[in-house]
């Protein structure tokens, strides 16, 4: 976010370095709570936004500005999940969160000069997952919150209750249920190499279009998700079972001639991005079990993909 427009007292502002430190802070913990770069980037120019409507004497009054921002930033994540709801209703198709590619590969989602400033990056870890980020769509919107804040960022309850709106005990009650549901719905994870070497097999196998060696890849029970947003041709719901995804990939592969398939890391995990015409037009995200891919995500929606166009 640029603060060339901020007022000259801001500017000016004691602790100015320290409060915009915060930003890539804010960042991690939107994606985490909303699952979209652009949403999260709203979120902190709105708490940004409010922090420099009060007066210094107010400003100055605060103990905590990394505190105070973070606070803000959760209740206006808390509220925009809360309204998800309803937007989801209306959604065209799937939801999958907006996925993320490695910092070596990052391109500024606002820059036009393809460069991207180190604060507007969301650190890879497990918790970015595409795996875990599905999970915490399944939460309710205050179990999400408590569990992101207090087992992801390590904020104690009684800083979670004050954004939540509950007391520290229901928080801890709200968290204890997160975890339950990360619980039920984790697998195994395979070796990175493991992955990447099952994800290669499957790249070779569909650029060759070679349907028997898909299905033997996928496991019997596998699932693909993909997302289209109404803007990009793609499966309105979910595909179950290997020989009907072989035969999605093979139909994608066939009805879009020129395609390009490279290997990626997406959301901290191997993945693949194809790319037409030198722009990316697909981002797929797996979760390998063993040796075998259980689950895809198929992300098409143009919108969701502007960390990985290039300039």
């Amino acid at each position: 976010m640029s603060t060339q427009s901020e007022p000259a007292d801001a500017r000016r502002a004691p602790g100015l370095h320290a409060v915009m430190g915060e930003r890539r802070q804010l960042i991690n913990l939107g994606y985490r709570l909303l699952g979209s770069v652009t949403d999260a980037e709203d979120v902190v120019q709105e708490t940004y936004a409010r922090w420099y409507a009060m007066s210094p004497p107010q400003r100055e009054a605060i103990g905590s500005a990394g505190a105070w921002l973070t606070t803000v930033a959760g209740r206006i994540c808390l509220d925009l999940l809360r309204s998800a709801r309803a937007r989801r209703e209306r959604y065209v198709g799937e939801w999958v969160p907006e996925p993320l590619p490695d910092r070596t590969e990052w391109v500024g989602l606002r820059s036009g000069d393809g460069t991207a400033d180190p604060a507007d990056r969301v650190t890879l870890d497990e918790s970015v997952a595409m795996a875990f980020l599905v999970v915490l769509e399944s939460m309710t919107p205050a179990e999400r919150v408590a569990f992101v804040l207090h087992d992801v960022f390590r904020y104690p309850f009684a800083e979670v209750a004050a954004i939540v709106g509950r007391t520290p005990s229901a928080c801890r009650q709200l968290a204890t249920s997160a975890r339950r549901r990360i619980r039920a719905a984790r697998t195994p994870d395979a070796a990175a190499a493991r992955s990447a070497g099952v994800v290669r097999e499957f790249r070779l196998a569909w650029e060759a279009k070679d349907i028997g060696a898909i299905v033997r890849l996928l496991d019997p029970a596998a699932t693909v998700v993909a997302d289209g947003g109404g803007l990009a041709r793609t499966a309105l719901r979910p595909i179950e079972g290997g020989e009907r995804i072989a035969r999605y990939a093979l139909d994608i592969a066939a009805g879009v001639p020129g395609l390009v398939v490279l290997e990626r890391t997406v959301n901290g995990q191997p993945g693949l991005v194809v790319q037409r015409d030198g722009v990316t037009v697909t981002v797929v995200a797996f979760d390998v079990v063993g040796d075998r891919i259980r689950r895809m995500w198929v992300v098409r929606n143009p919108e969701k993909l502007g960390p990985w166009r290039r300039g």
